[in-house]
């Protein structure tokens, strides 16, 4: 109760003068945030709080702590690659997350020791890399020795091979469909080992993926050893495990307090979260850094890092390499062309002897620029095919494209749909594929997001090229085929993208226009190198970099002003509950009699479909939706036929709901 916090940034600043000042942030904020610097006149700020009158007298603790002599005092950064006022507020940050985790470890340990035990993490990464070594080499047995496979397997031994080098910034150029997932962990697991490391933190762009990965990694390890965390996944408190074992709780409980700090020797977690993270103010998101240290960081699909917030992005990298005993591991089959935005004394080391030879390996397809196309020719181009695939830049496209070729063996998919509605048309769409029958899909990206489909045929409305790679990973996957066809075509008004992405849409097609092979690793750099040129300050489009440059000679920061910047993704939407089935009705009946109906969000996950505020908004004002408990927003069973449709999913309430139309992946 007493304003200990203020006490002990006074007094560290009194005592260590600049080094106190970056003390004092921490000090200060360990209960409530890190605080900007602010001004006198400001009383929850630094500098306000700094000049409070009214402190009690706290002159005892002298008789009772001996302070460390300022010489005994001392931070041990290497390099300030990308300026000092960066390295030092990253350093504050690191320092909070440290101080914080230690006061709440401490007060749970002295408090409710039975909680704090299920901390114990007694694993091994050594018997890791044996238990993935089994697991690989079982794998490897079962499958066709086939040119593709002989080459997944070059990919893997190579990471294993590397994984000795000095810990730094490295590069994974893996075409898709090369097994980078589980190489790039081989990478990992052998690397940390080799290198007294911690922990390997998987960052993935898409919660479609996390789950997909995670679920590979825990059946690989264990579920005690993976660490899931991101916004769509919570582990369950005890009270929603009515039916659950003892271990099942155990378990659930010690993942969720490993949530708090990653201390979990395989963390799987959305880009989202880590960037953020990394420039968050708060104490629940800080107090994971710390452990990010020592650890080997893999960017899943790093050319999805948002390029609003590359600089910061790379740079928060960059100091991980740098100052904190981390190797990163850019992964991805197109790689971005960061080499230009780095300190020149950051060199990324690709870990792939030749990926040009192995694009080459793995070139199965054709890609061709056909230009102009209506909606009307472009269905009966799809139509001329037993098997297609059609991925366009919106939600609306698709479903207009659908309906132009529905009933002839046609599937839609798009996150209209909540994702048990879309498992099941996916399972169908892949049986069919299997047996060689007719399946027409219309598809929004989402499906060029780890989804192992395989067509003979895929087009391509205009996009970026790192899409239009994605899309040709769902053509001739398996190279079955001499030779698959990718045609990549311009839609009508309607189907063109708006903003950012249509300033991607539009390199893309001057790249696909001038390169023979549009696909290649040299026509991916020239891509990504003319983006980054373009964008320039929208790069860091919040100016963040600005912002902390502003005052470091002062150290002058503005932690909470940057983290109420920093957000990856500039709108938050609601997640819609469709009563899909009778499960879902289940769980929707036993919230709605429950003091704690937010403890069934986990469960009813996988029939959400996540819409924006305003469209919510016009759902209520129709009486569309039924909110429970004052937390779940679910659509009215009565109102499901002429609202939610088997083959496209939600619609919408008006024609307008479509014109805001990003992909929520």
């Amino acid at each position: 109760k007493v304003d200990h916090s203020t006490a002990g940034a006074l007094e560290v600043i009194e005592h260590y003068g600049v080094l106190g000042k970056i003390l004092a942030y921490g000090i200060a904020g360990h209960h409530c945030g890190l605080p900007d610097w602010g001004s006198y006149v400001d009383e929850s700020s630094l500098e306000g709080r700094l000049n409070k009158k009214d402190l009690p007298d706290y002159s005892a603790y002298k008789k009772e702590i001996e302070l460390p002599k300022p010489e005994e005092i001392s931070f041990q950064m290497k390099l300030a690659p990308v300026g000092q006022g960066f390295s030092v507020q990253f350093l504050i940050r690191f320092l909070y997350s440290a101080l914080v985790d230690a006061d709440f470890l401490d007060t749970e340990q002295a408090l409710n020791n039975e909680k704090s035990s299920l901390r114990e993490n007694k694993v091994s990464l050594e018997d890791m890399i044996s238990t993935l070594d089994t697991f690989l080499k079982k794998k490897c047995a079962n499958v066709p020795d086939t040119r593709i496979n002989r080459t997944r397997a070059e990919i893997l031994a190579t990471c294993r091979e590397k994984a000795v080098l000095n810990p730094g910034f490295f590069t994974l150029t893996v075409p898709t469909g090369g097994g980078k997932t589980l190489s790039s962990m081989a990478f990992a697991l052998k690397h940390a080992v080799t290198h007294g490391m911690k922990r390997i933190i998987y960052v993935i762009p898409y919660t479609s993926i996390i789950e997909q990965n995670a679920a590979i990694f825990r059946e690989i390890f264990g579920e005690e050893k993976v660490l899931e965390h991101h916004s769509n996944f919570t582990y369950s408190s005890k009270e929603s495990m009515e039916d659950e074992t003892e271990y099942d709780f155990r378990l659930a409980e010690k993942m969720r307090l490993a949530a708090e700090n990653w201390d979990m020797p395989i963390v799987v977690t959305t880009n989202v979260q880590f960037f953020e993270s990394l420039f968050a103010a708060k104490s629940s998101r800080c107090r994971k850094l710390h452990n990010i240290a020592n650890s080997v960081v893999i960017i899943d699909e790093a050319q999805m890092i948002p390029t609003g917030f590359l600089y910061p992005c790379i740079y928060a990298l960059v100091e991980l390499v740098t100052n904190y005993n981390t190797s990163v591991v850019l992964c991805t089959a197109t790689q971005p062309a960061i080499n230009k935005l780095l300190p020149p004394e950051i060199k990324p080391l690709e870990i792939m002897d030749k990926p040009e030879e192995l694009y080459k390996a793995f070139k199965r397809v054709q890609v061709k620029d056909i230009g102009e196309i209506t909606d009307d020719e472009l269905a009966r181009e799809l139509l001329r095919h037993e098997q297609v695939l059609c991925i366009v830049n919106s939600k609306k496209h698709a479903r207009i494209l659908y309906e132009k070729i529905s009933g002839n063996w046609a599937y839609h998919l798009s996150t209209r749909m909540c994702p048990a509605h879309r498992s099941k048309i996916l399972k169908t769409i892949k049986e069919r594929l299997r047996s060689g029958e007719i399946c027409r899909v219309v598809s929004t990206q989402l499906i060029e997001a780890g989804v192992d489909v395989d067509f003979p045929v895929v087009y391509r409305s205009y996009t970026g090229i790192d899409s239009i790679a994605q899309s040709a990973g769902r053509c001739n996957r398996e190279g079955l085929l001499s030779e698959g066809k990718v045609f990549v075509f311009k839609p009508e008004k309607h189907g063109l993208p708006a903003g950012w992405l249509s300033r991607t849409a539009s390199i893309g097609e001057s790249i696909l226009r001038r390169n023979e092979d549009p696909l290649d690793l040299k026509s991916v750099s020239d891509y990504f190198a003319i983006l980054y040129d373009i964008e320039g300050e929208k790069l860091d489009k919040e100016k963040i970099m600005a912002e902390i440059k502003e005052q470091e000679r002062m150290l002058n920061f503005s932690f909470r002003r940057i983290a109420e910047k920093f957000n990856l993704i500039d709108e938050n939407t609601v997640g819609i509950i469709i009563p899909w089935d009778d499960e879902c009705k289940k769980i929707i009946e036993k919230a709605r009699w429950s003091r704690l109906s937010g403890k069934y969000f986990r469960q009813l996950q996988k029939y959400t479909v996540d819409v924006y505020q305003s469209e919510l908004e016009e759902m209520q004002r129709l009486g569309l939706i039924e909110n429970v408990g004052g937390m779940l927003f679910i659509l009215r069973e009565e109102v499901c036929e002429t609202s939610y449709s088997m083959e496209t999913g939600l619609l919408p309430c008006t024609e307008s709901m479509f014109t805001r139309d990003i992909f929520i992946i």
